[in-house]
């Protein structure tokens, strides 16, 4: 199964991405991860993409591209099918992304778009913390740490993200919205486009995943 999760930062792709992994065993390639990766290495790449993120901007395509085709490409990533989350994030992005499947032969099977509201991002983005020392990630009320500003796992101090502030998220939504309509619009227009509100909880949104998942498989083999 090949799946693209569209949303704005903050939607809850992420956490529906982790159950999808573990339920379905399709492999979750977040860009998010693979570019804090590379900043950690402070790499020449991920210095670039620290720039970008300090200021609430996004990562050009031509370096988030490279990472994507490098993943992609790998034969036990190829094997079980994939679930890009972060990736595409214009319409550019999506056409390169397709020039990519079609040459190592995984067409594209749909792309889940996680709509919510700028209340529900503010919300869930401006209670984000994380661990300086392992990244693990809490939330101030959803997933708090058992001790305040220490993280569970390995007593590193937690801190908020520079680009988690509001109005830095305020910025990102913008430029999301503006950049992802004509991606939308390229899916919808390819019939592969599923939208579903982000504002629910989790568990109501993979109930309903689940449900699109089995009929489209039922329309596609039966």
């Amino acid at each position: 199964m090949k799946i693209v999760l569209l949303g704005p930062p903050g939607a809850g792709k992420g956490t529906l991405a982790k159950i999808i992994k573990d339920q379905l065993n399709v492999p979750h390639i977040s860009t998010g991860d693979i570019l804090r990766e590379e900043i950690a290495r402070q790499s020449g790449l991920g210095l670039k993409a620290k720039s970008c993120v300090d200021k609430g901007e996004l990562v050009p395509d031509d370096l988030v591209i490279a990472l994507i085709e490098k993943k992609l490409s790998d034969p036990a990533i190829k094997s079980k099918g994939h679930m890009l989350d972060g990736f595409p994030r214009n319409k550019n992005q999506a056409e390169a992304l397709e020039k990519i499947l079609n040459r190592i032969g995984q067409p594209l099977d749909f792309a889940l778009y996680m709509t919510a509201s700028l209340p529900m991002i503010l919300r869930r983005l401006s209670g984000r913390r994380v661990c300086k020392q392992c990244g693990a990630v809490y939330h101030l009320t959803n997933r708090p740490a058992k001790q305040e500003g220490v993280c569970d796992l390995c007593g590193g101090p937690l801190y908020q993200r520079v680009d988690d502030n509001e109005g830095t998220i305020r910025k990102r939504m913008d430029v999301y919205l503006k950049s992802t309509q004509p991606m939308l619009d390229y899916y919808q227009a390819k019939g592969k486009l599923k939208t579903f509100d982000g504002d629910l909880e989790t568990e109501e949104i993979f109930e309903i995943l689940l449900k699109m998942l089995h009929e489209d498989t039922k329309v596609d083999h039966h």
